[in-house]
Parts: C-alpha cells; structure tokens; sequence
C-alpha cells in the first residue's frame, strides 16, 4: 500500500499544509450552511445513525475528494477530522440535546 497523504509525502511544506486545513474549515463552515439547524447527539454519541453522525460520514469523503480535485492535496484523516470539529466549533448552526451527557450543563 503506497502512502497518499501529502502531509506525509511533503512534511516540510507548512505553509501548504496550513492552506489546506484553513480552506478545510471553510469548506466544513459552508457546508453546514446547506442545513437547517443540525441537533449534536443526546445521550447515545454512539448513535451512528443519528444526524450528526451520518452527517459527519458524509462530508469527509466529500471534503477528501474537494482537496484532491481543488488542491491536488490527499489530506490525513486527522487533518479532515480536525478541520470539521474546529468548524462545528466556530459554526451557528448546532444545537446541542439537554441530554448531551456534559455533567457541567444544566438547562437548554
């Protein structure tokens, strides 16, 4: 099996990598925008079929092949999964179940 990962190809390129994963959060921020308000799961995060996580599924593989085809870039995994949790972070469009499973929340 041949190593696809650029970051792991070309590790010196930061400035390259940095680009990427910028345009990987706004990628993720703009995809979200397609969707009504999205529900972060309740108290099953395990639930593979809840929203969240079907939504998840899908827009790493979309966001793999937007990098290849945009920027001739296969990014990590971890690349994909960092960029979408910083745009779940920085993005209006998720509300979370009172039943989230945080003991530090109390109320909506």
């Amino acid at each position: 099996m041949a190593i696809r990962y650029t970051l792991w190809l070309d590790p010196d390129d930061t400035p390259r990598h940095r680009a990427v994963e910028a345009d990987l959060k706004r990628y993720f921020i703009d995809r979200f925008a397609d969707y009504p308000h999205i529900r972060l799961f309740g108290a099953d995060p395990y639930d593979y079929d809840a929203p969240f996580n079907r939504l998840y599924d899908v827009l790493m593989a979309r966001a793999g092949e937007y990098c290849e085809r945009e920027w001739r870039y296969v990014p990590t995994p971890e690349q994909l999964n960092r960029a979408f949790f910083l745009a779940v972070g920085h993005s209006n469009k998720f509300v979370r179940d009172n039943d989230d499973g945080d003991p530090n929340r109390s109320g909506p």
